[in-house]
């Protein structure tokens, strides 16, 4: 298993399309994130990273959505190192990383940043391309050398719960999707049968991997105790016997 932490600095892609099938792996994800949108309530949404920033998150009820990137992109927003992220702790309601994670030399500062942002009971929502997939041998062909997905971090989705439970959040949601090789847009979503038999037969191998996380907090409000054990002492009996049978006596002097 290779370290998380690497001292190459990895350039992540300005938006979808410069990523294969960037599109339509962006119109999945929004598939798959649009069921937990009504759930979120709050005041700001972050979404942190040039992809997140062109994700589609309008049935989202939290109306402040705010853009955060490394560089200039085609999404209006804020520039800033997302690895400091310029937001006081617990100031936002959700946080999305989509594939960021995927694209940085220290995807655990990214976490713990998002983790102290985001408030007690807030999500985190993270997509990334999972290397138990077609996609992750297709990366390795020597035709992509050069393509942003070959220089794709692929982290294996049970780790990133690791990361997620030693920072305090509990996965509430673990699912898989996209079973092609992204070479070309998978046909098989005009058939109905064929997904139906992926999502249950092969769910674990989907080219693409979104966990949903909640931040967790459990209150430490010391307690006084409202009773206290009382040892039970008896008086010592002015009678003693010795049981050797040698002799006996009936008070101490």
């Amino acid at each position: 298993m290779k370290p998380a932490l690497q001292d190459l600095q990895l350039e992540s892609p300005l938006n979808w399309q410069q990523l294969p099938q960037g599109k339509f792996v962006q119109k999945q994800i929004e598939r798959h994130l649009n069921p937990w949108w009504p759930q979120v309530f709050g005041y700001h949404l972050l979404k942190v990273g040039a992809l997140s920033s062109e994700i589609n998150t309008s049935v989202c009820p939290i109306k402040h959505q705010i853009n955060l990137a490394g560089v200039s992109g085609d999404k209006q927003g804020i520039i800033a190192d997302i690895h400091h992220l310029p937001f006081r702790e617990n100031s936002v309601d959700a946080v999305l990383l989509a594939h960021t994670l995927d694209f940085t030399h220290d995807p655990h500062q990214v976490l713990r940043e998002a983790h102290r942002a985001v408030l007690a009971n807030g999500y985190i929502f993270i997509t990334g391309f999972n290397p138990f997939s077609l996609t992750g041998l297709f990366r390795f062909f020597p035709k992509l050398k050069h393509s942003p997905i070959a220089q794709s971090r692929f982290f294996n989705p049970n780790r990133i719960r690791d990361w997620l439970n030693l920072l305090g959040c509990e996965v509430v949601a673990d699912q898989r999707f996209i079973y092609g090789s992204l070479s070309k847009q998978p046909s098989n979503y005009t058939k109905r049968w064929i997904p139906g038999i992926t999502h249950q037969y092969l769910s674990h191998f989907g080219a693409v991997y979104l966990l949903v996380a909640r931040k967790r907090e459990l209150p430490l409000t010391p307690t006084k105790a409202k009773w206290k054990v009382k040892p039970k002492l008896q008086p010592v009996g002015q009678g003693v016997r010795i049981r050797s049978g040698i002799r006996s006596s009936t008070s101490f002097k």
